[in-house]
């Protein structure tokens, strides 16, 4: 499918969303948080677009509002999108899990968690994965202050 009846054929599904194709070869979707998992779990079951592939799962700080960024891919129908979802709830940025639909996004999950400080619910295990648990703050966002590094200077 290209991207004119993909965005066509899902837009069907939830109102709400928003599209675009931000100067790349993906349609980007921007999904409500409470919208979000009801689209994942249709992106992969619907035959017409059985995106069974979730080859990327990334946090972003956009300064403004806390997100995560999903690549998916059909390998049946090899087509792609990107699908975005954003909160502006810095203090407690939280979205449902996707683990469900693809495990992999369980490992992803976890990285982002520890990273960005973004929490996912019903996430099966969600705790740092590469810092300590007494690590304080998420340093990949850009309020992020590095007390330690500052004082070694």
């Amino acid at each position: 499918m290209i991207n004119e009846e993909l965005q066509s054929l899902i837009s069907t599904w939830i109102p709400e969303l928003e599209f675009t194709e931000e100067k790349s070869q993906f349609l980007n979707i921007t999904v409500q948080p409470e919208h979000l998992h009801q689209l994942m779990s249709q992106l992969k079951s619907n035959p017409k677009t059985n995106f069974n592939y979730l080859f990327c799962l990334s946090g972003v700080d956009w300064e403004v509002a806390m997100g995560v960024v999903y690549h998916l891919e059909s390998t049946i129908h090899r087509h792609s999108i990107v699908v975005k979802v954003k909160t502006t709830d810095r203090e407690n940025p939280t979205f449902d899990s996707v683990c469900d639909i693809w495990y992999t996004a369980e490992f992803h999950e976890r990285e982002v968690f520890d990273f960005f400080g973004i929490k996912f619910n019903n996430h099966p295990n969600l705790k740092r994965l590469f810092l300590t648990e007494e690590w304080d703050g998420f340093p990949l966002r850009k309020d992020y202050v590095d007390e330690i590094n500052m004082v070694i200077k």
